[in-house]
């Protein structure tokens, strides 16, 4: 039986740092169960105080991000009194940052999620890929930052909305169809950063079989026959070695592994572009 963990995330913003840094951590260990309890928007010490009487409740280690000082002292010794560790997660980046620069921190919670032009350009990328997933705005693709080509159920539409949520890229996707023209815009000299993307039939089958067993369709096609997934697959790689498109195989990568390295290929094409101002650059003038 494994044995089971309390785990608490702190934090005065959304915790969203917290929770990344805890999943990262928590995949490296085995035949554990770790309930785990959020706190955020703690702001004040009454909201600390409820914390803590949670921690006492039920003692487990704890991960923090707090700006105000004060509040996190208050959390580190109510840690001490229940006998739990308290980790504060930020602490030594931000020290080490801090001298780096040569200045303190703003010591501002949440200033990652204000409301600045950065923020708009994220909300911009995202109601651009919705407009723009699965073949749709053919008319506007040229404003596209990065197009994602692939058959069928090779991850386009999540991979594409990760990278508009995450890294604030306008990313559409195109379905490769056997026998159905793709956008004539895709083979022109000037066009937006294009990646196919790939998997295996085998995988492909099975991943498409449990879509139709989910929409109540059990009938066999050649959507889901492996010898036409093999041709399909086939094709849509001969595409891509013919446009000189780079090609990730997505077979064993997850939604952000796949997104990681689309990023990296894209900044590579482009140059060094700053954290959060990518979509400030202009990608219409690419020779492919």
């Amino acid at each position: 039986m494994n044995k089971v963990f309390h785990l608490h995330l702190v934090s005065d913003s959304t915790g969203e740092t917290t929770y990344s840094l805890a999943r990262a951590c928590l995949v490296q260990f085995e035949n554990i169960e770790v309930n785990t309890q959020t706190h955020s928007q703690v702001l004040n010490a009454a909201k600390m105080q409820k914390v803590i009487e949670a921690i006492n409740a039920n003692p487990g280690a704890v991960m923090y991000t707090m700006i105000n000082k004060p509040l996190g002292d208050a959390l580190v010794k109510g840690c001490a009194r229940i006998g739990v560790p308290c980790i504060d997660v930020l602490d030594g980046v931000i020290t080490r940052l801090q001298r780096y620069f040569g200045q303190t921190i703003r010591g501002q919670p949440g200033r990652q999620h204000q409301l600045d032009d950065q923020y708009f350009h994220r909300i911009d990328a995202m109601q651009f890929t919705l407009s723009h997933d699965d073949g749709q705005g053919f008319d506007h693709l040229n404003e596209a930052e990065i197009i994602l080509v692939g058959v069928s159920r090779t991850s386009k539409t999540p991979t594409s909305m990760y990278l508009a949520n995450h890294r604030g890229l306008k990313a559409a996707n195109v379905p490769f169809v056997p026998g159905v023209p793709l956008p004539d815009m895709l083979f022109l000299k000037q066009t937006p950063f294009v990646v196919g993307l790939t998997t295996s039939p085998e995988r492909l089958v099975q991943i498409r079989r449990n879509r139709m067993k989910s929409l109540g369709e059990e009938k066999e096609t050649d959507y889901v026959e492996l010898d036409q997934v093999r041709q399909e697959i086939l094709q849509a790689r001969k595409l891509f070695a013919k446009m000189r498109w780079p090609v990730i195989d997505v077979t064993r990568r997850s939604i952000e592994e796949t997104a990681s390295e689309i990023y990296e290929l894209y900044t590579r094409n482009i140059g060094n572009p700053k954290i959060d101002d990518i979509t400030t650059k202009n990608l219409q003038s690419r020779d492919s």
